[in-house]
């Protein structure tokens, strides 16, 4: 004898998935099969852009540690191979905000790096 619970499995899958749906235009938030389609493609994209996430700051962070070495005369390249000579132990992250926020102490990093 099968299992006594108080809703239907099928209908739960089927409101779990009309959730996930909410805030979409139009049938994609509230007919099931446009609704499926929509959350099964929008669960894909999210997985990928969490990859993605990562590589777009990572990809912000070094035009900003660009543009602040590029005032200073000197470019990314020579500015981040001077900075593993000398030993300075800074991410990218880390310069990039630096460089944004605090002037100064990313042209006294740049001098201490010259």
């Amino acid at each position: 004898m099968p299992r006594s619970v108080p809703s239907v499995a099928s209908r739960e899958r089927r409101r779990k998935i009309l959730k996930l749906a909410k805030g979409y235009f139009g049938r994609r938030k509230n007919v099931w099969t446009v609704a499926k389609n929509a959350v099964e493609k929008g669960l894909c994209y999210a997985y990928r852009d969490r990859k993605q996430k990562k590589r777009e700051f990572r990809s912000l962070w070094i035009q900003r540690i660009n543009a602040a070495s590029r005032q200073e005369g000197l470019s990314y390249s020579q500015f981040i191979g001077k900075l593993n000579k000398s030993g300075i132990q800074l991410n990218r992250k880390v310069l990039a905000d630096l460089a944004l926020n605090d002037p100064k102490a990313f042209k006294a990093v740049l001098d201490k790096v010259k």
